[in-house]
């Protein structure tokens, strides 16, 4: 409740801020308040099983796209196209069609335009694994092996900069992501080598889990290993 009750007053006060600094006297300042305003309508959004703070959310971050043009303010934009595609994305997988999944990952696939490993490693591999999420939950959704592929894809390029020895929590949850993705292809195609790596990615995250005593991480690569060593081993199994 505490951590609703400051989104609640980060909310009013980004509004407040707004009667101010208008688009017109102060676009940039406009601009970055309606994103501040945004990343709190999202954060709040998450907590509430209504999607109205979410859709507040996803509009702030359209309002503030209008300033932070890509070839004004390139980082500020494929940031605030990041976090577009994170609100999109929760939407997404609160409804049953596709379209706010297929719009947060166009958003991602945006980001990555400006967000490149070169200029903004951490960023760029966060927003791989971002994409990563989106395309395996639409992937699930639609039954597509195509974008399953590309969530693996996204997912192990994500890990080139989210290193074990950089940032270890990242690394492994972006393992069991992996793993996620591996799983449910593995399972669709009938494919026993996609469940071996899906093992190995969930293992991999385990163990680091385990070192820094994450409990709710731990609970689910635990799950998730044992629902994927159970379906290979009924596989593996004679009738």
């Amino acid at each position: 409740m505490g951590d609703r009750k400051y989104l609640f007053a980060a909310v009013a006060a980004y509004q407040e801020a707004l009667k101010e600094y208008t688009r017109s006297t102060a676009p940039l300042d406009w601009a970055r308040t309606q994103n501040n305003l945004g990343i709190a309508l999202s954060n709040l959004g998450e907590q509430e099983r209504d999607s109205t703070r979410l859709k507040e959310g996803v509009a702030a971050f359209q309002e503030t796209l209008k300033e932070y043009t890509r070839s004004a303010q390139p980082l500020l934009w494929a940031r605030t196209q990041n976090n577009l595609g994170s609100a999109l994305q929760t939407l997404g997988e609160r409804e049953s069609g596709s379209a706010r999944l297929k719009e947060a990952v166009a958003a991602y696939q945006e980001a990555l335009k400006e967000l490149t490993r070169s200029a903004a490693p951490l960023d760029w591999a966060m927003t791989q694994n971002n994409l990563g999420v989106a395309l395996g939950t639409l992937g699930e959704r639609e039954s597509d092996s195509v974008r399953l592929k590309e969530a693996v894809a996204a997912f192990q390029e994500a890990l080139k900069e989210r290193t074990h020895s950089a940032v270890p929590l990242k690394w492994a949850t972006t393992q069991n992501n992996l793993g996620n993705a591996l799983h449910t292809l593995g399972q669709r195609e009938s494919d026993s080598a996609r469940l071996k790596e899906a093992m190995a990615a969930y293992q991999a995250a385990l163990e680091e889990f385990q070192a820094a005593k994450a409990s709710y991480y731990i609970d689910k690569a635990e799950r998730n290993l044992v629902r994927t060593e159970a379906l290979l081993q009924k596989w593996q199994t004679p009738p």
